[in-house]
């Protein structure tokens, strides 16, 4: 289902870049020319309004793509797929492990070398 609605969301996405593109320009961005989005006139042209209906199944498209990916995941998490990670094939390498951490960090202030200071004692 994910496939369909991903594939839906393509076709869309190109058959609106090329309405967009088939629509002659105004002039002057924001639509600031003759008519458009932020003048009390709207065109009622119908590339204007192939548009329009093609943002909105866009739109639609990609809410319905959200929320199947969203109840897909929702039956596992990331950490619950690395926890369940299946064994080694015999003969493979072992993964290194990494034990409780205590190589990570550094060592402690008792263990670390002299510092060096960073101006010299005669200055």
């Amino acid at each position: 289902m994910e496939t369909v609605v991903l594939v839906v969301l393509l076709l869309l996405a190109l058959v609106l870049i090329v309405v967009v593109l088939l629509q002659r320009s105004e002039g002057g961005g924001l639509g600031m020319g003759a008519g458009g989005l932020m003048t009390g006139r709207s065109q009622a042209t119908a590339l204007g309004k192939l548009t329009w209906w093609l943002g909105g199944a866009f739109m639609a498209a990609s809410l319905a793509l959200t929320i199947i990916a969203a109840e897909r995941a929702a039956t596992s998490s990331v950490v619950d797929q690395i926890r369940g990670t299946p064994a080694p094939a015999p003969g493979a390498p072992a993964a290194p492990t990494l034990g409780e951490g205590a190589d990570l960090l550094p060592p402690p202030a008792a263990e670390t070398p002299a510092t060096v200071p960073l101006v010299p004692a005669g200055e």
